[in-house]
């Protein structure tokens, strides 16, 4: 038996859920909606304050997808009430973002600035000039925005120099070795 998937998701007070026989579920909480199409042989149920998905059979594909299913619920529940944030650092001397309006720009060494224009439903915060938060109820839409932000420049082993994960570690490489 999944582990997770046994578990029960915890409706709180003030998020609505409503689910239809094609397993197409919508969450609307104080932070917002989000609404997704779950795979057609799990079952679903809200009961008693609390989400519960099992699965039909025992085949290997309805396992794996029992905690699947599970975890895209929660995190569903998770980000209309408390949100999810993803936090990038810069690092390398000049590099700094900035934000203008709800873009954002980037200095990173390029010999042009980088503007990224975030997606409907998600927030860019520049705390400082070398930090990046990127805010919103989408678990996905928040770590894919956060990627791309990444990967503009990607951190590189032998200075650290680039955009990386907060509390990520580079791999450092030894450069060459002198004559």
């Amino acid at each position: 038996m999944s582990r997770i998937g046994k578990k029960p998701v915890p409706v709180p007070d003030g998020v609505d859920v409503k689910l239809d026989d094609n397993n197409y579920i919508k969450v609307k909480g104080p932070k917002g909606e989000l609404e997704r199409q779950l795979h057609r042989d799990m079952v679903i149920k809200v009961e008693e304050g609390n989400i519960i998905v099992e699965r039909p059979t025992e085949k290997k594909e309805h396992k794996s997808l029992h905690g699947l299913t599970r975890s895209l619920v929660n995190n569903m529940v998770e980000g209309v009430t408390k949100g999810f944030e993803k936090g990038l650092e810069l690092v390398g001397v000049g590099y700094r973002a900035t934000k203008q309006g709800e873009k954002l720009v980037l200095a990173v060494g390029y010999s042009h600035p980088v503007e990224i224009v975030p997606p409907k439903g998600l927030e860019i915060e520049v705390p400082s000039p070398n930090k990046i938060t990127v805010k919103g109820v989408d678990k996905e839409m928040v770590g894919a925005l956060a990627a791309n932000i990444r990967a503009v420049r990607e951190p590189e082993p032998y200075k650290g120099k680039g955009i990386k994960y907060e509390g990520e570690h580079i791999r450092r490489k030894v450069g060459k070795a002198g004559a």
